[in-house]
């Protein structure tokens, strides 16, 4: 996995939770045993104090969550606007605190959003329809190879639905690795994470891979668009919005994905068939 730096420095709680909890069942015998389940809370997101939205979340990386989270709506546009994310969950809150504390504007923002299909989600705001078609992403080629050797590695993770189930994975990787790995309740949250783990980092998504064990919809091609991430590849479907936008913005999206298959919906000419 990817080491942590920080670069801009922004002061984060170290607020992470673990992901499942125990507790007793009872099997097709009648007899008691021990199980775990995954973790479920919701966390409200506010800005200099003033409420945003409240997700629900495993809890596990919930920092990361809330920066990716205002980096994917459009909310916040750059990172070295934000001083601090501090979560206390106590009283279900991630306060974000910024530098230009411009309350108004913010708020401007959130006046048009969109119920979606999303698990653990919910809506989108008008603001990252907005910035979608500023422009479109670069061509960039992966073999058939490379594509198979991934999957083939994402299956040692998933290390929260192996355990307990009812979570969707979300990945960040190169041609030749996983270099991150989130699960949480919504596919949506898990990706949130990974962006805000790629903002804290300065990451640049044009060589990064991702790939999610949830259905490729619009509002995934949309946070993609905004990671500035152009091949997606997912061990799930696809609606047919998903594949309209990922043509308009020029993501190769692959889906149906096992370990020896795959479907390509976009750009089967940016996929080497060696």
């Amino acid at each position: 996995m990817s080491k942590k730096n920080n670069k801009y420095k922004v002061v984060l709680s170290n607020s992470g939770l673990s992901p499942t909890n125990k507790v007793l069942t009872h099997n097709h015998l009648g007899e008691e045993v021990g199980s775990k389940v995954a973790g479920e809370l919701p966390l409200t997101i506010k800005i200099d104090d003033e409420e945003l939205i409240t997700l629900m979340t495993l809890g596990t990386r919930p920092e990361e969550l809330t920066l990716g989270y205002l980096r994917n709506q459009g909310i916040v546009d750059s990172i070295e606007k934000i001083v601090s994310v501090d979560v206390k969950w106590d009283i279900g809150i991630s306060n974000v605190i910024t530098k230009n504390k411009d309350i108004k504007k913010i708020i401007d923002k959130l006046e048009k959003k969109t119920v979606t299909t999303g698990c653990g989600q919910g809506t989108i705001f008008g603001s990252t329809i907005e910035k979608l078609y500023n422009n479109t992403l670069p061509d960039v080629k992966i073999k058939r190879s490379e594509i198979f050797d991934l999957l083939a590695k994402i299956t040692k993770f998933n290390d929260i639905y192996k355990e307990a189930g009812a979570v969707h994975g979300c990945a960040l990787c190169d041609r030749q690795n996983v270099l991150e790995f989130v699960e949480d309740v919504g596919r949506h949250n898990a990706a949130d994470t990974l962006s805000g783990f790629m903002w804290l980092n300065d990451i640049a998504g044009e060589e990064i891979i991702f790939y999610t064990t949830g259905r490729l919809t619009s509002e995934i091609i949309m946070k993609a668009k905004h990671m500035g991430i152009p091949i997606i590849i997912s061990r799930s479907g696809v609606t047919n919005m998903g594949i309209e936008l990922a043509k308009d913005l020029n993501i190769t999206m692959i889906a149906r994905s096992k370990q020896r298959s795959f479907l390509i919906y976009n750009n089967k000419k940016n996929i080497i068939f060696d």
